[in-house]
């Protein structure tokens, strides 16, 4: 039973058990931009529109995440005979794919649904044993969350600092918050395609070692929000190699290896003794899945990492089925590679066309500066600005890119990103769009915004 408060204030129970003042305040530094304040709005628009309310738009265009199935992309093929498995239909899908479902249902102790921390072996890329490049042991892993867990130590100037590529996935900041390590920015040259600069590496480290302990060093490929790829270079700091959405293999520029291995760079470069952590994630919205490899750990402390993933208990199987299939694709002469490749071919070859469309379209717009965009799902666009919307989004206490996304989804009903929420140097302006929309939609949603921002060009100049 809920007690009266006054008889509760009797007993000396004056203050909330969790209140602002006494939860954790690392949580509180924690942000995510993508499901931020303009992703916010964007739900209250929509549900006005189903209340009658008008706008000057019949629809909100939610291009601020990379998420392929609420742009109507039909899921893959190969991804869904796996997962729903023989049993379903006994013509289900091809019969490669229907082998390998059965392997996964066989693997299951008892047929019950739990294939363990191993279970699915990530076996192409990733395999317990001797790295091939080097003679330590190589450890796959299913919970790559842990990792940083047992990176982050010290206090004051010997807290570790992990650093970030800089426009950077807010997720990665995030986790840095939550743990309350030290974030050290390092920032990609946009004038050369968001390349990854050594010089800008040392300065960032150097500035960072007055007030921290660097030995973290993180580098997203394919760049997320940039869509762009590059070659890394050590630092002698443990690497972090991420790809946070399941884009690792999402290059068509031409001439862009594809993917680009900063784990063999490293190997070439002998003086460095810990090679990158790898993230994966599988082709499904929703289903999520991931593996790091970690080598030349030392063993004291790779039992030290056994113990954290153990008490994670078992990631959820879904997601080690998919992620089965992103890691050992149908091979040549194998029943499903035929279609595996015509489907994937497909994918590349859309998102290719339209990562040119946007910069052809963007680039055609007086202020607007846009990279190619080389890979993954994203084009992150430079917008100027100017004084008076700086001025004006001041007053109203946003970030003038933020300002100005949330001008172009009360006008157009097209919900992007501001980059603020991405990192950006100072007095630079920019938003994340998705470019996973059908290419008619794409269309109109490119020249909308296009529209919308001369428009906005015009009214504060």
């Amino acid at each position: 039973a809920i007690k009266d408060p006054r008889v509760m204030a009797e007993n000396g129970l004056r203050d909330k058990v969790l209140s602002l003042d006494s939860m954790n305040p690392w949580v509180k530094r924690v942000e995510y931009a993508v499901r931020g304040p303009v992703l916010v709005r964007a739900v209250e628009l929509e549900e006005e529109l189903r209340q009658g309310v008008k706008k000057p738009f019949t629809e909100v265009i939610k291009a601020n995440i990379g998420d392929a199935h609420a742009m109507a992309s039909a899921p893959s093929p190969s991804c869904c005979q796996v997962h729903q498995g023989p049993g379903l239909d006994p013509g289900l899908g091809e019969q490669g794919l229907r082998v390998r479902s059965e392997g996964h249902r066989q693997s299951c102790g008892g047929g019950s649904p739990g294939l363990g921390e191993q279970g699915l072996r990530v076996r192409t890329q990733v395999t317990p044993g001797p790295c091939p490049l080097c003679a330590a042991p190589a450890h796959p892993s299913l919970s790559p969350q842990t990792m940083l867990k047992l990176l982050v130590s010290g206090e004051g100037q010997s807290r570790t600092g992990v650093m970030i590529p800089i426009p950077q996935y807010p997720l990665y900041s995030a986790g840095i918050a939550e743990l309350n390590a030290v974030q050290v920015n390092y920032y990609l040259d946009e004038e050369h395609c968001w390349a990854l600069d050594v010089g800008e590496l040392r300065r960032a480290l150097r500035q960072a070692r007055g007030h921290c302990q660097p030995r973290v060093l993180c580098i997203i490929n394919p760049g997320n929000p940039t869509g762009t790829t590059g070659a890394g270079n050590g630092t002698g700091a443990f690497v972090l190699q991420g790809a946070p959405a399941p884009i690792q293999t999402h290059v068509y520029a031409e001439g862009v290896r594809v993917p680009y291995s900063f784990k063999e760079r490293s190997f070439e470069m002998a003086h460095y003794s810990q090679s990158p952590s790898l993230h994966l994630s599988p082709p499904r919205c929703g289903l999520r899945g991931g593996y790091m490899e970690v080598v030349n750990l030392d063993p004291a402390v790779q039992q030290q990492l056994s113990k954290l993933v153990s008490v994670r208990l078992c990631p959820p199987v879904p997601g080690q089925v998919l992620l089965d299939v992103v890691m050992n694709p149908p091979k040549p002469g194998e029943p499903s590679y035929q279609s595996f490749i015509r489907e994937k071919q497909a994918v590349l070859s859309d998102l290719a066309h339209k990562a040119q469309l946007t910069q052809e379209i963007f680039s055609q717009v007086p202020g607007i500066h846009c990279n190619p965009v080389q890979g993954a799902m994203y084009s992150f666009p430079r917008i100027q600005i100017p004084a008076r919307a700086v001025q004006e989004a001041q007053v109203r206490g946003f970030a003038p890119d933020m300002f100005f996304c949330l001008q172009l989804l009360e006008e157009t009903g097209i919900c992007v990103v501001p980059g603020s929420g991405f990192g950006e140097r100072e007095g630079t302006y920019h938003f994340r769009m998705t470019i996973l929309p059908h290419v008619e939609k794409l269309r109109i949603v490119l020249k909308k915004l296009s529209q919308f921002y001369a428009k906005f060009i015009q009214e504060y100049s």
